[in-house]
């Protein structure tokens, strides 16, 4: 087909994919097409403008590392991750232990630590953290399910951000016991900045948006069988919970965090904080992300 006018390309660019064999790629694609073209033509790009976005697209690929996934964090902070994540997990509260995204700090390879064990593998100042936690699916208890853990440090940074952190610091892999519970050891964890300092961070300050996540920990629980949940469990009086930079926050996942009182359960003194939760499994495929970090 010879462009005459510019209303020419859209029908031309679906024409040219109507044959792509794979009905979710030709779905898919002639959605983006139709989408894009759309966009466009409503905000109407000067050529310089568009430069600039091409470059920007770029920038984000480049700024990947081995310990840093711009492209997901720049899903993250538009709210398409949120989005994904909500569509294919049961919106609205459908199910009892709501999903979250995944964020950009998973790592595949936490190490097996046991019951009751702690996370903290370097010096780690802040309140003791003491989880007991319980997996459930339909009201039984689902025994042998992994279970990864993973949160900042009291200070908001992630281990492989953070020099001073020992390899491995503040993550671990459990496995539900016949109950179907694990418990651990670790250290309050803190709200914190997301990396500012690519092109993600140009949007926000663009924006004048704030880049702060509040203070959560992250689970993955995956056993062949059940859906594998990812989600998060947000501390009760964090000042961003209305404001979370990634749009991450839903009500099921805020609580559950309280302040010790008298002695610490390790008979330790100092602050100390317990945390009680429940986590609910649905039957179905049991699939591990791709790890947006090694």
């Amino acid at each position: 087909m010879i462009i005459d006018k510019a209303a020419d390309v859209t029908p031309a660019v679906l024409a040219a994919m109507a044959a792509t064999p794979d009905p979710r790629l030709r779905e898919v694609t002639a959605a983006l097409v139709r989408h894009l073209h759309a966009f466009v033509r409503e905000v109407r790009p000067t050529e310089q403008e568009w430069e600039y976005g091409v470059e920007f697209l770029g920038r984000v690929g480049q700024a990947n590392t081995a310990t840093h996934n711009e492209g997901v964090l720049f899903s993250d902070a538009l709210g398409v991750s949120t989005l994904v994540c909500l569509l294919n997990n049961g919106d609205d509260g459908a199910t009892e232990t709501a999903a979250a995204l995944l964020g950009p700090f998973w790592r595949d390879n936490s190490p097996r630590t046991p019951d009751g064990g702690s996370l903290v593998r370097s010096p780690t100042p802040g309140p003791r953290l003491f989880a007991r936690c319980t997996v459930l699916s339909g009201g039984a208890p689902v025994a042998d399910a992994r279970v990864d853990v993973w949160h900042s440090s009291p200070t908001g940074m992630y281990e492989n951000q953070d020099a001073a952190q020992a390899e491995m610091n503040l993550r671990g892999q459990f496995v539900t016991d016949a109950e179907g519970r694990f418990r651990f050891v670790s250290v309050k964890p803190a709200g914190y900045p997301v990396p500012t300092d690519g092109p993600t961070g140009d949007l926000l300050r663009a924006q004048r948006r704030h880049p702060f996540r509040p203070a959560h920990l992250h689970f993955l629980i995956h056993k062949p069988g059940y859906r594998t949940l990812i989600t998060q469990v947000f501390v009760d009086d964090d000042e961003h919970l209305g404001s979370d930079v990634v749009f991450g926050v839903t009500r099921a996942l805020v609580g559950g965090f309280r302040r010790g009182e008298g002695a610490a359960p390790d008979g330790g003194a100092g602050e100390w904080w317990s945390l009680d939760y429940t986590f609910h499994l649905e039957p179905g495929e049991a699939r591990l992300p791709v790890p947006p970090i090694a």
